[in-house]
C-alpha cells in the first residue's frame, strides 16, 4: 500500500491528509493548521513538521494558489503567499524531507480530482470553477489539463470587469465573484461585521426564505451565470463543475441553474448551447485528491 501526504495550502489554513491506496486511494487521517504568513521558510518548516508527524510517507503532494510551473515544481506567483514567489517548492521539500514532492495550482488540482473520479468522469472537455477567496478556474481538454503558455489558463479571477479600467484588484472578477465577496455583501445587508457571519448562517436564512438573502443569492448567481456563459462561448466545454464550500449548498447550484435558464431563454440566438452545470463531487477535498493524482503522474 502506498502512503502519500497530501497538502492543500490555503490563505487561512493548510489542510493535510494521509492518502493510502494502490489503484484507488482513501483518506485515513486529516487535519488543518493555520497557514504561516511570515516567510517562505516558515511555510516549508510547517510542511516538514506535518511530514515528520507520520511514518512511512512515500511522497508529498502539494496544492496551492497561484501560477505554478508544475513541471519544474516552481511557484511563479502566489498572491497572499508572495514570499514563495520564485521558489522551487518541490525541490526544496524533497531536500528537506528526503522524499519526492510535487506542487500544482489548487484549481487545477480540483479539476484533476473531478475528471479522474468525480463529477466529470464522463466528459472529455470541461471547465472547473472553484469559489473561495476569489475564483479559481481550470480547463480540461481531451481529459487533460490545459495550463497555457504561462501557466495562467483558467485564471478567471483576473478578467477585467470594466474594459476601460486599469488592471487593479477592484477591477477584476476575483474581487466580486469569490464566495468571500458574496459573504461580505450579505454581511453588509444584514449590518454585521463580515467576520461574524458564516456561510452556514447565510444559507440558513436562505432556507428560511429570508427575502434579503434570497435577493443577494440570485444577484450573485446571475453574475456567476454570466461568467459561465462567456466561458461557454470561449471554450465550449461539455460541462462546468462548481467547487468550493459554497458548492455544497444546493440552493446556490439551483440559483445558478435558474439564472442560466434566464440567459438562455432570453437570448436572441437560439442556436447557442445552454451551459451544463454540476456541483463538484469532492467539494473541499478536491484539492487533496487532485494533488494526489498529480503526484501519481510525476
Amino acid at each position: 500500500m502506498r502512503k502519500i501526504l497530501a497538502i492543500d495550502i490555503g490563505g487561512t489554513f493548510i489542510k493535510h491528509a494521509v492518502m493510502i491506496g494502490g489503484r484507488s486511494f482513501k483518506i485515513t487521517e486529516r487535519n488543518k493548521i493555520p497557514t504561516p504568513k511570515t516567510n517562505h521558510e516558515e511555510l516549508l518548516n510547517a510542511i516538514n513538521d506535518l511530514f515528520k508527524a507520520h511514518e512511512d510517507i512515500e511522497g508529498i503532494a502539494v496544492s496551492m494558489p497561484g501560477l505554478i510551473d508544475t513541471f519544474k515544481g516552481v511557484c511563479i506567483s502566489s498572491g497572499a503567499l508572495n514570499f514563495s514567489n520564485g521558489h522551487c517548492i518541490a525541490e526544496e521539500l524533497q531536500n528537506m524531507c528526503g522524499v519526492p514532492a510535487t506542487v500544482e495550482n489548487d484549481a487545477n488540482c480540483a479539476a484533476l480530482a473531478e475528471i479522474k473520479s468525480g463529477s466529470l468522469v464522463d466528459v472529455k472537455n470541461a471547465f472547473v470553477l472553484v469559489f473561495g477567496t476569489a475564483v479559481g478556474g481550470a480547463f480540461i481538454y481531451n481529459r487533460e489539463l490545459y495550463r497555457g503558455t504561462h501557466f495562467c489558463a483558467g485564471e478567471v479571477s483576473f478578467q477585467l470587469k470594466n474594459l476601460y479600467g486599469a488592471i487593479t484588484e477592484k477591477n477584476i472578477y476575483g474581487s466580486s465573484l469569490g464566495a468571500l465577496a458574496f459573504q461580505k455583501n450579505c454581511a453588509e445587508i444584514l449590518g454585521m461585521p463580515p467576520e461574524e457571519l458564516t456561510g452556514e448562517m447565510i444559507f440558513d436564512l436562505i432556507a428560511d426564505n429570508d427575502d434579503d438573502m434570497l435577493d443577494a443569492l440570485y444577484k450573485y448567481a446571475h453574475s456567476v451565470a454570466a461568467m459561465i456563459f462567456n466561458l461557454q462561448m470561449l471554450f465550449d466545454p461539455e460541462k462546468f463543475a462548481l467547487g468550493g464550500g459554497i458548492s455544497q449548498q444546493q440552493s446556490f447550484i439551483d440559483a445558478v441553474h435558474d439564472k442560466i435558464d434566464e440567459l438562455s431563454t432570453g437570448s436572441e440566438f437560439d442556436f447557442l448551447p445552454r451551459p451544463e452545470v454540476v456541483a463538484c463531487k469532492y467539494f473541499n477535498d478536491a484539492n487533496l485528491f487532485g494533488a494526489l493524482y498529480r503526484y501519481l503522474k510525476k
